[in-house]
Formats: structure tokens, C-alpha cells, sequence
């Protein structure tokens, strides 16, 4: 798979300090440079039209497969054939009445513009448009007609729901976009599309609400987009990875989404999203450590059992992270704290085990990684079978073959599954891999390694920023009246502040939300 990521050398692609060639007079010869410009490509599609004295007088060119055919035969049925010019002939004698004619037509397309050098040509045919060249013109008319075959709106795949919308996002930007519109139909809700990448060209929309998203942040936001010189920007973790603040944490400070609903509920909170052409996940910041533990889905259910399974996923992340650790300092320094039936029953189960503790955990663990990789990478039917099948034999044949004891095999199948309640799949991963460093550590210095290694994960987190919010917050700057939607989840008629880390005095015309005052305290 391609990894471009480097600046890009060629002078002409380095932001246009190369100036792009104009457009030709010379029908024929613009024809040729754009063919050859695109090596002759045979999904390149050049139609010539004739005017009455049967002499070419416009062409319209456009890219097989990324434009929708029907509007563009529409549209040039229209705007170019020979029965529409008879019928102009005396208004549609020169070539600029001509353009006249078919810029007027292009209305009924909805999006067109006036190109007037050969890069910006060549970008417009590259992102699914039509050109129209004329003879004798030195500018042509690029119309709106992208489209092409693409996957349709199907439920979310990832961050599967059992209450709530079913639809996801797709590849297709603007399809993307008016999943949002649908959601949010009010007018402060303001797009801003930009290009990245100087090879693939990626289109990007930067989305907020204007009145809730704090204008610091979406500065900072567009302050780190324009810093971005690279080739290429194939999908949204590349841009993930390139605005990050600390890029040597293990923690993600980007949330990234394929939920419409996730998307509107983070945007009517004040924060950004970043919407990629190309990619169905869509980035959004700023990002806290608890949003990776929330889910939409937690708003569609009583608060009662919202609380109750936010509890356990809180729950499960301790157990997924410190688990395994625990098991082995407590079997090497702290056998005094294991009840004496349980102490004698473990070390009869280990009497024929060869291997030390954290052995018999990282091979475990290793196994059992190997395992899920598998399950994931292989067709789904397989790959099912595959997680299932292999867990029970390599974990009952380990057993028998005294390589493990059966009580380490419950301690990491424990630990593997509670590693799956966590929502945000990347969170998911920097917990997996952390729990190996805790394991080593846990090995040579027992509970206090524990501990320690505890510690200097939270001071970690705390110093973590995402847009310039701290990562820990509300907890850390702790906020009392943003505690209603954290570990639990109150009632929704309690929570009728936003709050106040992202956007302290925001406020959008019409909204019944009260919106915190300059007094932290306040609840």
C-alpha cells in the first residue's frame, strides 16, 4: 500500500510557485495537451462538436468512471448539440456567444465556474468535472457533473448500534456532508472545503457550528491543516497522524467517527469535524479521554442503564489494562494477599507449567492477539470460526499439554474480552499495547511497578492537549458542573449547560441550551 508521506519536490507542485500554462486559442491544440498531459489514458473522453459550416467549434472533455452520465449527457445534450445551435445560429455565431450559450445552460446543472489555465483544467477533469473547450477562446467552462459509481448508505460497521439511526458515512464527501445537513438544518452550521496533498489533491471540509465552536480552536484547527505538505492523503488517519500534538503518545488525541449521529452530537457540543474525501471516518477535536468511552447510544437509553454500562466499560478498561499485571505480581511478590484455598489450588495447577509467570501470560497474550488479528483480516464467516475454534483448542490443548495453567487461561481470556467493551477501536489498541509494558514491569517490581507505571499514566494523560483542551478534562482541571455526563450519565433535563473547557461563552440564536457563564463554579 502506498505510504507517501514526504514533501513533494517538483517545482510545479510545490503551492503553484510555478506558474501554470493558459489555455490555448488553438482548439486542437489544447485537446493534445490535455492527452498528453494525462498519457494519452483511454478512460480520458474527448467529444467534438461541429458548428453548420462543419468545422469543429467546441469539445467536451471529461473522465470516464468519476462522472454521473446521465447529467452530462443532459447537460451537453443541451448546451452543445447541433439541434440546439440551430436553433441559435444567429445568436451562437462567435465563440465567446457561443460559451455565452452554454455557460447559460450549465443552470441547469447547478455548479460551474471559468477556468482559464491548464492546471486548474486538469484539476477540474481530475475531481469529476466536465470541460468545454471552444475554438478561439483562450478560457473554458468547467461544469459540476462528479458522480460515478459509488457504495451506497448502509448501518455502521464499526460502532454497530441496537438503538438508534442505522445509516453511516460513505466514501463520497458530499454524501457525507448532507448525512450532517439532515441532522443539523440550521444555518450556522458552516463548511469549509480545502485541498490537501499535492499528488492525490484530497478534498477536506472543516465543519462546526459558527456561534459554538470556539474561534481559537478552529484557528488553531486551519493553522494545522495548512501545515500539512505532503504527496498524498489517502484517508483521514494520515491527517489524524499529522496534527496530533504529542505524536509519541500512545493515547489518540483525535476522535474519529463513521456515525452521523456521533458527528452532530460532537458538533452541537462546540467541537470540529473534519470530513475527507475518500474515507467514511470522520476526524473530530477537540477529543477527551472519556469521549473514547462514550457512545451515542448512551443518549438513546434511560440514564439509569446508560450509567450502569458506562460503569462497565470503566470497569473493563481497568481489567484489560492492569489484569494480567496484577495476576503475576501478585503469584511472584504477593502470595499473602491470595486466600490460602485459592494460593494452594493455583500452585498445584502450575506444579507441571516449565514456564515463569510473565512467560506463561506473554505467551498467552501473544496467542491470543494472533488470534484476533486473524479473526479480523480473514472473510467474515472464516474469520469467525477462526477466533472461536482457535481460542477453545489452543487454550484447552495448552492446558492439557501442561505449557499453561488453566487458571492463567481465564485471567487473559478475561482480559481479552473486556478489551472489546471499549467503543473507540484505536483507544482500544493503546490499551492492548500498554498492558504488555504494565506486564513487564509488574514482573520485576510487583505492585509497586503497578503503581508507579500508574502513575506516570495519568500524569501522561494530564499533560496530554487536544486544540489546546486538556486531555483529562472535565476531570482534570476538574469542573463540577461537567460532571453530569462523564462516569455517569444524568438525566437529560439536568443537562442543559455545554461545557465550559470547550467553549465557555458560546451561543448560537434560537437554541434553548443555556450556555455557561464566566463563573466555573456554576452548575
Amino acid at each position: 500500500m502506498p505510504k507517501q508521506t514526504t514533501e513533494s519536490k517538483p517545482a510545479e507542485m510545490a503551492n503553484g510557485k510555478k506558474q501554470s500554462p493558459p489555455i490555448f486559442e488553438n482548439l486542437e491544440e489544447n485537446l493534445k495537451q490535455i492527452q498528453s498531459k494525462l498519457g494519452n489514458s483511454p478512460d480520458l473522453i474527448i467529444r467534438n462538436y461541429e458548428s453548420l459550416d462543419h468545422e469543429s467549434h467546441a469539445a467536451a472533455v471529461y473522465i470516464n468512471g468519476l462522472i454521473d452520465m446521465e447529467r452530462v449527457e443532459d447537460y451537453i445534450t443541451h448546451a452543445l448539440s447541433f439541434d440546439s445551435l440551430q436553433e441559435k445560429a444567429e445568436s451562437a455565431a462567435t465563440a465567446l456567444e457561443r460559451f455565452s450559450f452554454a455557460k447559460g445552460k450549465a443552470l441547469s446543472i447547478g455548479k460551474e465556474k471559468i477556468v482559464e489555465d491548464q492546471n486548474s483544467l486538469l484539476e477540474g477533469l481530475l475531481s469529476g468535472d466536465t470541460m468545454l473547450l471552444f475554438q478561439g477562446l483562450t478560457k473554458a467552462l468547467s461544469v459540476s457533473t462528479s458522480g460515478g459509481e459509488g457504495r451506497a448508505v448502509t448501518e455502521a460497521t464499526t460502532q454497530v448500534n441496537i438503538r438508534g439511526p442505522k445509516d453511516s458515512f460513505t466514501e463520497s464527501l458530499s454524501t457525507n456532508l448532507s448525512l450532517v445537513r439532515k441532522r443539523i438544518k440550521n444555518p450556522n452550521l458552516w463548511i469549509e472545503t480545502l485541498t490537501i496533498g499535492a499528488v492525490t489533491k484530497t478534498d477536506v471540509s472543516i465543519v462546526h457550528i459558527h456561534g459554538l465552536a470556539n474561534e481559537a480552536m478552529l484557528q488553531e484547527f486551519r493553522k494545522k491543516l495548512s501545515e500539512i505538505h505532503v504527496d498524498s492523503i489517502l484517508e483521514s488517519g494520515y491527517i489524524e497522524q499529522l496534527i496530533e500534538e504529542n505524536k509519541y503518545s500512545p493515547f489518540p488525541t483525535i476522535f474519529n467517527t463513521e456515525r452521523p449521529d456521533s458527528v452532530a452530537g460532537n458538533l452541537l457540543e462546540g467541537r470540529i469535524a473534519l470530513f475527507i474525501d475518500g474515507t467514511p471516518f470522520v476526524l473530530i477535536a477537540p477529543a477527551t479521554f472519556f469521549m473514547f468511552f462514550h457512545t451515542v447510544e448512551d443518549y438513546y437509553q434511560r440514564y439509569d442503564v446508560s450509567s450502569l454500562i458506562r460503569l462497565l466499560r470503566f470497569m473493563c478498561l481497568i481489567v484489560s489494562l492492569f489484569g494480567p499485571a496484577i495476576f503475576v505480581a501478585a503469584l511472584n511478590f504477593h502470595q499473602e494477599m491470595i486466600p490460602t484455598p485459592l494460593l494452594i489450588n493455583l500452585a498445584s495447577q502450575r506444579e507441571g507449567v516449565p514456564f515463569p509467570v510473565v512467560i506463561e501470560v506473554l505467551l498467552l497474550e501473544v496467542t491470543f492477539e494472533i488470534i484476533r488479528e486473524a479473526g479480523i483480516r480473514m472473510p467474515s464467516p472464516i474469520g469467525q470460526t477462526v477466533s472461536i475454534i482457535g481460542g477453545l483448542v489452543l487454550g484447552q490443548a495448552a492446558v492439557q499439554a501442561g505449557i499453561v495453567s488453566p487458571a492463567m487461561v481465564i485471567v487473559v481470556s478475561l482480559t481479552g474480552i473486556s478489551s472489546f467493551a471499549t467503543p473507540a477501536f484505536n483507544m482500544a489498541l493503546s490499551i492492548r499495547l500498554l498492558r504488555f509494558v504494565i506486564t513487564f514491569v509488574s514482573a520485576y517490581m510487583g505492585l509497586y511497578g503497578i503503581a508507579i507505571t500508574g502513575l506516570i499514566l495519568i500524569a501522561h494523560l494530564c499533560s496530554l492537549r487536544s486544540l489546546g483542551v486538556p486531555y483529562m478534562s472535565p476531570v482534570a482541571p476538574f469542573a463540577a458542573g461537567d460532571q453530569k455526563d462523564i462516569f455517569l450519565r444524568t438525566p437529560l433535563h439536568f443537562m442543559k449547560i455545554r461545557r465550559r473547557l470547550v467553549n465557555p461563552k458560546s451561543s448560537v440564536p434560537g437554541t434553548t441550551a443555556q450556555i455557561r457563564k464566566d463563573n466555573p463554579h456554576e452548575n
